[in-house]
């Protein structure tokens, strides 16, 4: 299998729990917290592991939280590269009022980092790269962590390994200005993909020509843009795909795209198509919002979903 590195360096303590119901003015008496790893790239580190893969972390830590996390990644079976971080690591509190079904997402910035802690991680990521791999560079950046950090990864990598980007807000929007040389593969959600565009996306066509204006762009080699319920679409220069998702109880989409992007890394690492990646990614997002709070995916229900989100040309 291709060695995969995820990077986060905004990482977080998850904790989860559900109240009877969400009012002001009062103590809301939760119950006993479900804790997990939690950052982007651990979240699709989670995934690889949970589906039979086996990937390394590249995570920074802070303070005694970080200890607290670090505790967290190794029982989860997650190979890791430690890096310091400042500060304290951040926690991420999600609560679902049971009444209503309604789930309230609190989420911290994180400590803030110097130019110099960033440069200091670049070189170790650099250290940390799997030649001939697959890095996955996923979730928010630190407070004061430049916003063309995605840039200075992709040159740093260069041609050594494949990059995947998931990212979200100004990091995005330099990415598809600037476009970057050497970014594989971009994902983004369909409400990113309606903001860089301008416009709703209104059918699984209007995504794959924006997708695929982006290819012939030079953003990225291959695009992604995830359409929530509706699935996903993929182009590359060879063409472009959708795949399908079915249709599922839905009881937390929290870690969805992490759980995506690690289910489709995964089927890349194993030699498949990226058409068939898009598959796995499909199924195993629908798996993750089956389960509970930050949970992620069962294998056992990926593998069931995964007939249904065949991809299809577009």
């Amino acid at each position: 299998m291709i060695p995969i590195l995820t990077l986060t360096l905004n990482p977080a303590i998850d904790l989860a729990a559900d109240v009877a119901d969400v009012r002001p003015g009062i103590k809301l008496r939760c119950t006993e917290p479900r804790v997990d790893p939690g950052g982007g790239g651990l979240n699709v580190s989670r995934a690889i592991r949970i589906l039979g893969g086996q990937s390394t972390a590249f995570v920074a830590l802070g303070g005694n939280l970080g200890g607290r996390l670090s505790a967290l990644i190794a029982a989860s079976g997650i190979e890791m590269v430690a890096f310091p971080g400042p500060g304290e690591t951040r926690e991420s509190l999600t609560v679902t009022e049971t009444s209503t079904g309604h789930q309230f997402r609190f989420m911290l910035p994180g400590a803030p980092w110097s130019m110099s802690r960033t440069e200091a991680a670049l070189a170790r990521i650099d250290r940390a790269v799997p030649e001939g791999g697959i890095v996955v560079l996923s979730g928010s950046l630190p407070p004061g962590v430049p916003a063309d950090f995605p840039g200075m990864v992709s040159h740093l990598i260069g041609q050594r390994a494949i990059l995947l980007v998931d990212t979200s807000g100004e990091p995005l929007e330099r990415l598809t200005a600037d476009c970057v040389p050497d970014i594989d593969i971009l994902r983004m959600d369909e409400s990113e993909a309606a903001s860089l565009a301008g416009r709703p996306l209104q059918d699984r066509a209007e995504t794959a020509d924006f997708a695929s204006h982006l290819v012939a762009r030079g953003v990225a080699a291959c695009v992604i843009v995830a359409r929530g319920p509706d699935g996903s679409v993929l182009a590359t220069p060879q063409g472009r795909w959708h795949a399908r998702s079915p249709r599922v109880e839905v009881r937390s989409a929290v870690g969805a795209g992490d759980t995506f992007v690690g289910a489709f890394v995964l089927a890349l690492a194993r030699h498949l198509p990226p058409e068939t990646a898009l598959a796995h990614g499909v199924a195993a997002a629908a798996a993750a919002v089956m389960t509970e709070a930050t949970e992620l995916c069962h294998r056992d229900d990926v593998l069931r979903l995964l007939p249904a989100c065949q991809p299809e040309p577009i």
